[in-house]
Order: C-alpha cells, then sequence, then structure tokens
C-alpha cells in the first residue's frame, strides 16, 4: 500500500509574517481592496497561504484567481504541499467546488461566476487587473467582497483609479512587504551584473500599449548577424552557465535556439503550442542541467521558477518596467554556488529602464496624467556613460561626475566597434535624507529667485535623474556646491539655446 508523505508545516519569514499584519491593519482601516508588493522570489503565494489558512479558521470561503493554466498548477501544488484542501475552478478541470478554498481561473469565473458564499478574493499577478474588462467587471459585480492582490510590479496604469461601480479606488491601498534591496541584503536573492551594448536600431518600430509592436520588433531584431552577437557573447561571458532566454516572438526565440545548437550548445525552445507534457520534459531537462540554454518569448516570464537559472539573455527591447522586472526576476533566486545573476542585455532595455535590482516606485497609478512624467518631445535617449575615473554610471547628459567630481575633458567622437557588450557600472545609492537636503537647497533658490514652478524639481532631475517624489517642501541655505551646479546647468543650456539659434 502506498504511503502518502504527511503534508509539511510552512513557516513565514519575518518580513512575510509583517506583511500579512500590514494587510490585515489596510483593512481594519476600511480597505476592502488592498495590494501586496513583494518581489518576485518574495513569497507571496506562501504569504498568499497562511492568509488563507486564518480566513479559513474563520469558516470564510477563499477563491485564488489566477489568469494563466501554469499558476493555477503552480498555486494548487503549493497548497497540497501544505496539506490546505482546496477545490479547482477551471474549464474542464474543475473538481471538489463545496471545499473553503478555490484555485481559480479568471477565464471560468467570468462565464460562471463565483459561489454565492465567497468571503475572501485573493487574485495573483494582480497587475494585470488595470487592464482587464473581466477583472473589473468581477470587481464591480462582488465589490462588497474583500480583495487581496499579489504582484511583483505594481507599475499598471490606473491600478489606483476610481471608479463609481466601486465607490473608491481599484485597489485602494498598496502594502510594501519587502523590496529587492532588502531581500538580496538578506540573502533571498541575489544581485545582478549587467553587461550591455548599444541600444539595437528600433526606427520605424511603432509603439502599441506602451510598448514596442511585436511583429515589427521581431523583424528589427531577428537577424543573423544579431543572433550570432548574441550566442558570441554568451561564450566569451557566460559558457557553461544556465540561461533563460526572452526572444521577440517564437521564429526568434527558435533561431537563436538552433544558433546554440549549431556551436554545440544544449538548447530547446519552448511556447505555448507544446502540450502539457511536452513543456514539462523541456522544463523538467533544463532543470536538471541537460539542456543548458532554454528560449523563450514570453511563456517564462510569470509563474516559472528554476533557481539554478544563473544568466538571463535578453533580446527582446521592451520599453514596460513590469516585463522587465518579470524576466529579470527569473534569474534573482538564490543556489548552491550561485553567488549573483548575470543578464546580457541585447536590447537596450537597461538604459531606457534602469537597473532592476535598484529602488522601483512603489505607488498605485491613479489613472490620471502626469505631468512631470513627460519628457521634453525633443530629448532624445541616451545611454548612461561610465566616469573614466571610478566608473560610475553617470545619468544622461551629465558631465561631472555626482560620484568622485571628476570632470573629463572634451574629446573628438570615437566610433566604438557594434556589438561589444560593456559591464554597467550601477549607480551607488543616495540616501534620502541627503536628497531632500539638495532638493531643499533647490526650493531655496527657486523661491529667493522667484523662478517658475517646478524649476528645482527639474533641477534635483538633472543632478539623480528622478524627480524628486515623496520629499517636503521645505527650503535651506544653498551651498556654494549646488550654486555651482546650478551655474553650470545655466550655461549649458545657454549654450544649447545658441547653438539651436545658430542652426536657424
Amino acid at each position: 500500500m502506498l504511503k502518502l508523505s504527511p503534508p509539511e508545516r510552512f513557516k513565514l519569514r519575518a518580513y512575510q509574517t509583517n506583511a500579512e499584519q500590514l494587510i490585515r491593519s489596510s483593512m481594519a482601516r476600511g480597505a476592502r481592496r488592498t495590494a501586496l508588493y513583494l518581489p518576485t522570489g518574495g513569497g507571496k503565494t506562501l504569504t498568499a497561504t497562511s492568509i488563507i489558512t486564518q480566513a479559513n479558521n474563520k469558516g470564510r470561503k477563499v477563491v485564488f484567481l489566477a489568469n494563466r493554466k501554469q499558476l493555477i498548477n503552480q498555486t494548487s501544488a503549493v497548497l497540497t504541499k501544505y496539506g490546505i484542501r482546496h477545490g479547482i475552478l477551471q474549464a474542464d478541470n474543475t473538481r471538489d467546488t463545496r471545499e473553503l478554498v478555490l484555485v481559480a481561473s479568471i477565464d471560468t469565473v467570468h462565464v460562471r461566476g463565483l459561489p454565492d458564499d465567497v468571503g475572501l478574493l485573493i487574485i495573483d499577478e494582480c497587475h494585470a487587473v488595470a487592464g482587464s474588462e473581466k477583472y473589473k467587471q468581477l470587481m464591480f459585480k462582488y465589490n462588497m467582497v474583500p480583495v487581496i492582490g499579489l504582484t511583483a510590479t505594481p507599475f499598471s496604469a490606473g491600478l489606483g483609479k476610481h471608479y463609481a461601480e466601486l465607490d473608491g479606488a481599484l485597489f485602494q491601498e498598496l502594502v510594501v512587504g519587502a523590496t529587492i534591496k532588502d531581500l538580496i541584503a538578506e540573502g533571498y536573492l541575489v544581485d545582478c551584473d549587467i553587461y550591455a551594448p548599444s541600444e539595437p536600431d528600433l526606427k520605424g518600430v511603432k509603439i502599441v500599449a506602451g510598448d514596442y509592436a511585436d511583429k515589427q520588433l521581431g523583424e528589427a531584431v531577428d537577424k543573423p548577424e544579431l543572433i550570432g552577437d548574441i550566442v558570441s557573447h554568451w561564450f566569451k561571458l557566460a559558457r557553461g552557465k544556465q540561461t533563460v532566454v526572452f526572444a521577440c516572438n517564437i521564429p526568434h526565440s527558435k533561431h537563436i535556439t538552433e544558433s546554440f545548437i549549431a556551436k554545440g550548445i544544449a538548447a530547446e525552445h519552448i511556447d505555448y503550442f507544446d502540450d502539457d507534457a511536452t513543456r514539462a520534459d523541456k522544463l523538467a531537462r533544463f532543470a536538471r542541467g541537460e539542456t543548458m540554454i532554454l528560449s523563450n518569448c514570453s511563456l517564462l516570464s510569470e509563474g516559472w521558477d528554476c533557481p539554478s537559472t544563473e544568466v538571463m539573455i535578453l533580446a527582446r527591447p521592451t520599453r514596460s518596467l513590469i516585463r522587465f522586472i518579470q524576466m529579470v526576476g527569473r534569474v534573482l533566486r538564490p543556489a548552491d554556488g550561485k553567488l549573483r545573476a548575470l543578464l546580457l542585455d541585447h536590447s537596450g532595455s537597461t538604459a531606457r529602464l534602469g537597473h532592476p535590482c535598484d529602488d522601483l516606485l512603489l505607488e498605485l497609478d491613479d489613472g490620471k496624467p502626469k505631468k512631470s512624467d513627460v519628457k521634453d518631445s525633443e530629448t532624445k535617449e541616451k545611454l548612461p556613460k561610465a566616469c573614466s575615473a571610478c566608473h560610475f554610471m553617470k545619468p544622461a547628459g551629465v558631465h561631472v561626475c555626482p560620484e568622485c567630481g571628476f570632470a573629463p575633458e572634451r574629446q573628438n567622437e570615437v566610433l566604438v566597434g557594434a556589438g561589444e557588450l560593456v559591464k554597467l557600472e550601477r549607480k551607488k545609492p543616495v540616501a534620502k535624507g541627503a536628497k531632500q537636503h539638495v532638493y531643499s537647497q533647490l526650493l531655496f533658490v527657486e523661491r529667493q529667485r522667484r523662478y517658475r514652478s517646478g524649476w528645482a524639481a527639474n533641477q534635483y532631475r538633472s543632478i539623480f535623474d528622478v524627480w524628486p517624489r515623496g520629499l517636503n517642501e521645505v527650503t535651506a541655505t544653498p551651498s556654494q556646491e549646488i550654486l555651482n551646479k546650478i551655474r553650470s546647468n545655466q550655461i549649458a543650456y545657454a549654450k544649447r539655446q545658441e547653438a539651436d539659434h545658430a542652426r536657424g
């Protein structure tokens, strides 16, 4: 007779326990829809499991909603592991719907609705809610049911937008369980080194819904010389390391796979058209180390965990911070012998979106236009440049290094050979108190000289390459260093104006 293993007991990490308590506090204050942010690898499902257990102890029925088959299977496996009885509400796979816990597909729930006695709704990958009519209609219909959203990327436009049907915001509060930096410091994630070439030529590639159009992007990037560059740099920088590739589309992914195979490297392509058994076999071979390269488009960006994966090749340019963070998150989990992850960025995305392990703006977007986020249409995005003295990665347009103060002499332009990956050195974090002091000095100058409102914010952005969000509107007497910086900016601006005038 087969002897079943007893269910495991789970134990939350300190930050997970704190996150659960913060969610309870949010709901005690009257919030009915709270989003929980934890980075990829931070244990959102385990935290949700604890929340489910507490709700069940009070006799409340919980529905855990997901938008992908693999996420439903993954959540079901976690609940089974910890001995939590549950049913499934998913097309032909529906079973045991009388259980106190249901793992459900949004597509099925959209057609069949929720059980009448549901007492708590947990939405996985809740950043998708803002752009989904299915999710929003469900929340409108069951607007009295408390909702907890789980996400590693709470950046969707309108995630905190007000709706009359809800008599409030889609998600009213955001609970930050931990940041990526927190989890790296505590050893729950690893940091990431990045090597990147110049940004690919994307002229003529249209922007659709905030990101590059897939078909045109594939045509721009799926070229033999670019794929050859991907392979050659992998041999140079990552040979022998488990690697996941994110490509533009299926043909692009297959071409990358074929190029690795031609060089004698065990590589496989995986996509949605594989049946469940084939897909499971490919993932298992990669997890065992039999396959060195696993290439896909977006299948593996959510709900896939393989901590031994040490390298990511980003061959798909993106303007979406959500997509970028989700993809990079696949290689940040720790494993035996893995000290750091490696990102080979053949897309220019890091230069556009920043280092994925740095601090992110964690707030819910209310759907209203953001004047301060609109860049000058004449400003061209440029790659950051490394300081030749200390290798600090200076923001575009900054001549004097904000780290060591070195000001290189202007040189004639030197053409650099295409395709050479350059390691991206990270900006060292500046303490919030120091940033506040700089902003306060700039505000003093703005008010004393009666500059237009917003001048100080623009000056601040020229120094730190971000807007002064979350800082107080207090003034401080400016130092000579700040006055020199303002003077330098004004001279540079005057020279640009003069040059523009000369060109007519």
